[in-house]
């Protein structure tokens, strides 16, 4: 603020009664601290925060899309968890778009909220001055991440352990004797990803054994049935599939159906999260399940108490998954015999 004041040759209490527009200021005065806003690149909605800091009991949440399940009932608990806190909670979609995730933040800056919970972002940089964290960290507004890993940035996260359960999941494939195994990915710059295929893809190593093939998915259900029908389409031999997330998985079921092949006769399917819909589909889906209700509380929790105590030391929990067994995946009777859908 003070660089505005000695750019616009004025004093601080000046920029701020143009900031808030609370005293009429003279128009060639007002023109040159606009002018000096503009050059220096602040915000005028962030500046006005750092002016007067109200309590709105408002709470910012951003997912990027809670058509899935999996945002959906996150967003759900944490909503009724802030209501029982006192606490409205604003709901946004980033649809993965840089541009409506800047926009979705300006807006909720600009409403003063108290405090932000940003979930599972693939558009957060670490290099970029002007990504999300550090505009929230530049406006003062307390933040809490959810399954997205920025390392030790000042910034409450609530993590888990998605290489763990991408190990699990690969290694229930491994112990059923299946040893011509494939995977259907989310896009390559949401960590989450990363890390279920990094120990997925462990676990098949330490069987002496690789993938025998990787497809790319948009992480939605039309994302499953374009990669499995790509798939199908290589003439690759598989006997079994880790998904990435359940709503993928439940696109690979449909479109696997449609085609002819069984699940889990033809192929087994193990997938990630444990949404209710995993186990509405019949056969339910052999799945590694997120603690889902404990990282939507746990991250209300953290994000109040940062409200209230904003000099407290930052917290970063990794949170453990779980291997949930159902009716999607079959055991081989002779381990790498088994025939693959490409083979029928």
């Amino acid at each position: 603020m003070a660089d505005i004041a000695r750019k616009a040759r004025v004093s601080i209490s000046t920029v701020s009664r143009v900031i808030n527009q609370n005293v009429v200021v003279d128009p060639v005065t007002e023109e040159r601290v606009r002018a000096a806003i503009a050059e220096l690149g602040y915000r005028p909605n962030l500046l006005a925060r750092s002016f007067r800091r109200k309590v709105t009991h408002t709470i910012g949440l951003l997912v990027p899309d809670n058509s899935n399940p999996f945002f959906a009932e996150m967003a759900r608990i944490i909503e009724d968890a802030g209501f029982r806190a006192g606490y409205n909670v604003i709901l946004c979609n980033s649809d993965l778009s840089q541009e409506k995730q800047a926009a979705y933040l300006d807006v909720l800056l600009a409403k003063q909220v108290d405090g932000l919970i940003l979930v599972s972002s693939g558009l957060i940089s670490l290099r970029d001055e002007d990504d999300p964290i550090h505009r929230v960290l530049e406006a003062g507004v307390p933040c809490v991440l959810v399954d997205r890993d920025v390392g030790d940035m000042p910034v409450d996260q609530v993590l888990v352990d998605h290489e763990q359960g991408g190990y699990l999941a690969g290694r229930h494939l491994v112990d059923l004797g299946h040893r011509e195994i494939g995977c259907i990915v989310g896009p390559s710059d949401i960590t989450p990803s990363a890390g279920r295929f990094a120990g997925f893809e462990r676990a098949l190593r330490e069987a002496g054994i690789g993938p025998v093939a990787r497809m790319d998915s948009n992480g939605r259900f039309d994302g499953g049935e374009i990669a499995i029908a790509n798939l199908l389409r290589s003439d690759i031999d598989f006997t079994a599939l880790f998904v990435f997330n359940d709503v993928v998985a439940l696109g690979v079921h449909s479109a696997l159906r449609r085609a002819g092949y069984r699940v889990p006769d033809d192929v087994s399917l193990v997938s990630f999260d444990n949404v209710r819909l995993s186990y509405a589909v019949y056969p339910p889906l052999t799945t590694i399940a997120q603690p889902i209700s404990e990282m939507a509380e746990m991250s209300l929790q953290l994000l109040l108490q940062r409200i209230k105590d904003q000099d407290a030391p930052y917290t970063r929990t990794v949170l453990p998954t779980t291997l949930v067994s159902r009716e999607s995946c079959r055991a081989l009777v002779e381990p790498g015999k088994g025939e693959s859908p490409a083979a029928m």
